[in-house]
């Protein structure tokens, strides 16, 4: 969301986030209004989020979408069995009860709630069932079915060697739903509030087709809000829903985005009370730090290059710790960013997750790399000789948000100047065709970033195995491949061993220099006071407006 998220990616500084997550565009929001000062009028007070988000969503199928910008509206729009709350924690949502689960861990069995969808159709259990089946039948080609790979036989029907029928999930009854696993997983309650998780209403969406998602009324919604408008690429607006069955908890009756690449504009709305919220980039950042409604935030979504091994260049591996040693990682984030966020000398981000002994993550792995022109001359005139090759031209595939193209311009300057003989080109496209291009593996270099989709260091680690749906850089190790099989499998029932083959395949993952991470977001934004009970989660899906008030 993390795809990404994954979780996938988006630009953080013109308040979006974008993560795969996994899977990374990784976060826009809220709205914090006027102080109140003045004696503003009635309709000021209207329980209405004015916010800005940088892209268009790219999918409505929560059995396809596999970034930040999707999920987010996903996860105000839909529900699964739960939801994120408070601090992250897993709440019940189509769930009416925590479910009775087998002495082995293996099996759960859900209860759910009387709910319905805002087409007035009940909410069934045979509606995730037809969910989790379509998101695992081969011919969907969706991108995150390996997320349900816990489920019993999923890999085996995600890989056509079973019928679907035989996914470890059934309908018992109408409001009871079973769900068998390969194996007890720790987080799996959390793992079910993501989106790929949903339910679909099958009669629904069978009736539209192929154009199910493509437009705010050929989808049908079971969460606190409807998909109310969508003019692409210019706004979309998030209606109370009615119908949902906790409706007397949510306070607003509309949350109103508009698409906005510039980070000028956003502010500029913000100043014209148009937007609530407004994410800063560095030069805003210097401008707006002693203001009241100035708010900063760390976060848990990382920026990386992916290093396409298909390309010829990519695939020579003093050429990938070249580019590595290239650039100044440091110098980006304190110069070009300058809200919050640090430098990335690894996958997994700080502040995530502890291991089994308590002690946090990249605290007990350390840094991998970092800023060396020397060194990374060393192996680029390697590289060049083992290619043969005197002068190369690469293509960096970017986002189109300013801030992005800021950032990409520097990697330009800095790849060039530290690695003789190299010319590098820019090649910035729109959220969704860039995406595109990403899962096609057409482009040399990306610019790419991965937000997480659940609480666990697989969410990072896991996108990197050989052809996995968000590795997209023909990148593979038998030995990595292997630690992360262990780790999702056999080591379950072995905290520690599971957790150290995690911390070693992240090493071999840069011992192969497979990415080039570059920065751990952090967001600087401007917030109205107003605005109340908005959260914004740490995995999973960036934002939740079920709570949210404008006080």
């Amino acid at each position: 969301m993390k795809k990404k998220f994954s979780f996938l990616l988006v630009l953080l500084l013109a308040l979006s986030t974008f993560l795969a997550a996994c899977g990374g565009d990784k976060k826009t929001e809220g709205n914090e209004g006027a102080s109140g000062e003045g004696g503003e009028s009635a309709e000021k007070k209207e329980q209405v989020l004015n916010l800005l988000e940088s892209s268009e969503i790219p999918s409505m199928d929560s059995t396809l979408a596999t970034d930040s910008v999707s999920f987010k509206v996903m996860n105000n729009v839909f529900e699964g069995l739960y939801r994120l709350g408070e601090n992250d924690e897993a709440v019940l949502g189509m769930a009416a009860e925590e479910p009775k689960i087998s002495e082995d861990g293996k099996t759960y069995t859900f209860k759910l709630r009387d709910a319905k969808w805002s087409n007035g159709d009940a909410v069934t259990a045979n509606d995730f069932v037809y969910a989790w089946q379509k998101a695992l039948n081969p011919d969907t080609g969706a991108e995150y079915a390996y997320i349900m790979y816990d489920i019993k036989n999923a890999a085996k029907v995600n890989a056509g060697e079973v019928p679907v029928e035989e996914l470890g999930v059934k309908a018992v009854d109408e409001k009871t739903l079973e769900v068998q696993l390969e194996t007890a997983v720790p987080y799996f309650k959390a793992l079910l509030s993501f989106a790929t998780f949903y339910p679909q209403n099958q009669k629904f969406v069978e009736e539209k087709g192929d154009k199910f998602g493509l437009e705010a009324d050929t989808a049908v919604y079971n969460g606190p809000f409807t998909l109310s408008e969508w003019k692409h690429e210019q706004s979309f607006k998030l209606t109370k829903n009615d119908s949902y069955w906790d409706a007397e908890t949510v306070k607003l009756k509309e949350v109103n985005f508009n698409i906005v690449k510039d980070t000028a504009t956003g502010v500029n709305l913000y100043e014209t009370e148009k937007a609530d919220i407004a994410g800063l980039s560095a030069e805003f950042v210097d401008k707006y730090k002693s203001d009241e409604n100035f708010k900063t935030k760390a976060d848990t979504a990382v920026f990386f290059l992916r290093l396409n091994q298909k390309n010829e260049v990519m695939a020579n591996v003093n050429a990938r710790k070249a580019f590595d040693a290239a650039y100044d990682k440091k110098g980006m984030v304190d110069v070009l960013l300058n809200n919050g966020s640090i430098p990335a000398y690894f996958l997994v981000p700080k502040d995530f997750v502890s291991g089994p002994d308590g002690t946090e993550y990249r605290e007990a792995v350390g840094d991998f790399g970092g800023f060396d022109p020397d060194k990374a001359a060393e192996h680029w005139a390697k590289a060049k000789e083992e290619l043969g090759k005197d002068s190369i031209e690469l293509e960096l595939l970017n986002y189109d948000s300013d801030s992005s193209k800021k950032i990409g311009e520097f990697l330009k300057e800095q790849l060039e100047q530290n690695l003789e003989g190299l010319t590098v080109s820019i090649k910035a496209q729109p959220f969704k065709q860039k995406l595109e291009l990403e899962s096609k593996g057409d482009y040399d270099v990306s610019f790419a970033g991965w937000g997480p989709d659940y609480p666990d260091p697989m969410t990072f680690v896991d996108m990197f195995v050989t052809d996995g749906a968000h590795n997209q850089m023909g990148y593979s190790n038998p030995e990595y491949d292997k630690l992360i099989e262990q780790a999702k499998g056999e080591l379950l029932d072995d905290p520690e061993a599971r957790w150290q083959a995690m911390v070693d395949a992240e090493k071999i993952l840069f011992e192969d220099q497979a990415i080039s991470p570059m920065y751990q977001r952090g967001t600087a934004f401007l917030e109205r006071p107003y605005v109340k009970g908005l959260l914004r989660h740490s995995f999973g899906a960036d934002a939740s407006y079920k709570w949210a008030y404008i006080e």
